[in-house]
């Protein structure tokens, strides 16, 4: 089966374990996933819907909430991506995950959700014998809430990178496993 349950009814906190899903995704969900993905062009950066699907097609790791609330995309150091920030952390760290995006619906935030899929995504890591989950935050225009909560999982700063091609600064973060 390709989809994925939180193990038990109930996580940390007392928060409700969501279902999530893995590809491949129905027509409908893969809509709602790529607008949820171009409302926050800014900090993820705008998809087309074949990018979309080659991003889909390149990564490790894909989780979705089962309705589309919320989605991340993550690559090891193994993959394929032409990206800037996937080429700095790979040329920095061996045996990782870069968490490419993670978005959740305004509407949806608060739940736990986001927390939910970097708890997979860690367990999927430690599984992998991976080192460490990275991923970049900008800087410029700044992500404070982003920064705290990254914080509050482990991760810190690592390096910081000027993209003047796509207007931004970026800063880089790590969380070291096991």
């Amino acid at each position: 089966s390709r989809r994925q349950q939180a193990v038990g009814g109930v996580r940390e906190g007392g928060v409700t374990a969501a279902e999530f899903l893995t590809p491949p995704f129905g027509a409908d969900l893969r809509a709602r996933l790529l607008a949820l993905n171009n409302q926050h062009a800014e900090e993820l950066s705008y998809k087309t819907e074949e990018q979309f699907a080659d991003l889909f097609d390149r990564a490790s790791v894909v989780l979705t909430e089962s309705q589309g609330l919320a989605l991340l995309v993550g690559f090891h150091e193994h993959c394929f991506y032409d990206n800037p920030n996937f080429d700095w952390l790979k040329g920095r760290f061996a045996r990782f995950i870069y968490i490419d995006r993670i978005v959740v619906n305004a509407a949806a935030r608060g739940q736990g959700l986001a927390k939910q899929l970097y708890g997979f995504l860690e367990d999927k890591a430690l599984l992998d014998r991976r080192e460490r989950l990275v991923c970049e935050i900008n800087s410029v225009p700044p992500n404070p809430q982003s920064d705290a909560f990254h914080r509050k999982l482990g991760f810190v700063p690592v390096g910081e990178q000027v993209l003047e091609d796509r207007g931004k600064t970026v800063r880089y973060w790590a969380k070291e496993l096991g």
